[in-house]
């Protein structure tokens, strides 16, 4: 489903018109209760570049939301960082001089824009950083991964917000939410599950017979 065809459903569904931006809204929302709720690939991002020499401060992405993994290169090795809290950094290396440099072993949120490596680079690296964003809206972009493979949820989560614009009464609000939850659990099934296994570490989905 194409933004399109999404803000004509809403329409004809609520039998009713909205601006243009009122859609927009009610889209976007509905988008970005889907993407904080399940993780699907169209979230997750990835920067390469290099960490610079004495510098403990790394510059995240603008479009930066949480980090799934940090990796420094290093003659084509990747060693993963470990997530702590800034306040173990500063136990751990009470010192930062050069005598304490070296391949980072542990990264923590410094701040919004920037997180701290610790040990302090002791030379250039390549670093390997995966991230979740919120990719382009559908209201942008004309179609998107949600909306090709599952629209279901994209139109009952847009469909809630523009119900609850027209103060609908709270049993249809509520059937839509019901039709919403179980477009998510779907969804659920395909991001948190069959897109993070495969069927040789994983094995053939089964289910629990009774008799």
């Amino acid at each position: 489903m194409n933004y399109t065809e999404l803000k004509t459903n809403i329409e004809d569904i609520c039998e009713n018109s909205f601006t243009d931006d009122q859609l927009a809204m009610f889209t976007q929302q509905a988008e970005q209760k889907i993407y904080s709720s399940v993780y699907i690939p169209a979230l997750r991002k990835v920067s390469e570049g290099p960490l610079v020499a004495t510098n403990k401060l790394f510059t995240l992405p603008t479009d930066h939301l949480y980090t799934y993994s940090i990796a420094i290169i290093s003659s084509s090795t990747y060693s993963y960082l470990l997530n702590k809290d800034v306040s173990f950094i500063r136990e751990a290396y009470p010192v930062n001089t050069s005598a304490k440099y070296g391949i980072p072993k542990f990264y923590a949120q410094y701040s919004e824009t920037q997180i701290e490596l610790a040990p302090t680079p002791d030379q250039n690296y390549e670093i390997e950083h995966v991230y979740g964003h919120y990719p382009t809206s559908i209201v942008t972009a004309g179609t998107t991964w949600l909306g090709t493979n599952f629209d279901s949820a994209l139109l009952n989560g847009a469909l809630i917000e523009a119900i609850r614009f027209m103060k609908g009464e709270p049993d249809i609000i509520q059937n839509y939410e019901k039709l919403y939850l179980q477009a998510i659990s779907l969804l659920k099934v395909l991001g948190d599950g069959k897109l993070r296994h495969d069927m040789y570490r994983s094995g053939e989905p089964r289910s629990e017979l009774t008799t």
